[in-house]
């Protein structure tokens, strides 16, 4: 009998051990990471590490913003930078600190009807693609990628809520629903890098274009300001930021690849803004 009732003291005090040491957090990430697969690599590394359990809460750039701004996260992962740089000076967050990094693409069909394959720059190919009324999917969701997709039309002089719906198409969805839509289509696409080389379902599409600097695609973290919502986890926030910009985070970050080909760059230093 004693050692019953030491054997289910011993497992309460476990169970109650548990309960105080188990931490959470909610961390807003764009679809754009998620679907890379990045995160099935990260997030058993934090738990290990920081006994924190993060629950993603997956979203284009700017739905993930408004989360930050009505304190329903503790931090967000996106790739907008104007918009972040708006989100800290708003007092919404402490701080941005840049993570990693890859690149925008254009795919679209093998034949390339708009021969944008051949251009010197991404707002040519964009012309190109306007000029033939090619087949274009959009992500029209208010993302990271949609964002930098509206500036790069309007760089090319063109203006989406002007195409016809006969050959532009707002999906209205995240990357791997859009690319799926351009799957189907048959269509052309911007993408991320790290998003391209994950879907599985590419059809008839093919990488066309890349390269051009201005498609560079930076990913950074900010913790939302507890000053403003002071339910926030700050402290999880700050020590998986901490974590994130680690030389063992980086690594991983880094050495994360798909049938050789790495899909982001980490950059994380001491420098934050």
């Amino acid at each position: 009998m004693k050692l019953t009732i030491r054997i289910l003291a011993f497992l309460f005090i476990l169970l109650i051990n548990g309960t105080v040491n188990a931490a959470e957090m909610k961390l807003a990430v764009t679809t754009s990471f998620n679907n890379s697969g990045l995160s099935d690599i990260l997030l058993p590394e934090i738990k290990k590490d920081l006994n924190l359990d993060v629950q993603l809460l997956v979203v284009g750039t700017g739905q993930a913003l408004k989360l930050g701004r009505a304190g329903d996260v503790d931090a967000i992962l996106v790739h907008s930078k104007k918009a972040e740089e708006e989100f800290i000076s708003q007092g919404f967050g402490i701080h941005r600190r840049e993570i990693m990094y890859n690149d925008f693409v254009i795919i679209g069909p093998f034949n390339d009807p708009a021969k944008i394959s051949q251009s010197k720059t991404v707002v040519s190919a964009l012309e190109k693609i306007a000029v033939t009324k090619s087949l274009f999917a959009s992500r029209g969701d208010d993302s990271g990628t949609h964002r930098k997709e509206l500036s790069l039309w309007k760089i090319a002089g063109q203006d989406p809520e002007k195409f016809d719906a006969s050959w532009y198409r707002a999906a209205g969805s995240g990357m791997g629903a859009t690319l799926n839509t351009a799957s189907g289509m048959n269509a052309y696409i911007m993408s991320d890098r790290a998003s391209w080389l994950k879907f599985g379902n590419k059809g008839d599409l093919k990488l066309l274009f890349s390269g051009d600097p201005v498609l560079f695609n930076q990913y950074a973290y900010l913790s939302v300001n507890p000053e403003k919502h002071s339910h926030v986890k700050f402290d999880h926030a700050q020590k998986l930021e901490a974590w994130l910009t680690s030389a063992k985070a980086q690594k991983l970050i880094g050495e994360y690849a798909i049938n050789g080909e790495t899909l982001f760059i980490p950059n994380a230093n001491a420098k934050v803004n």
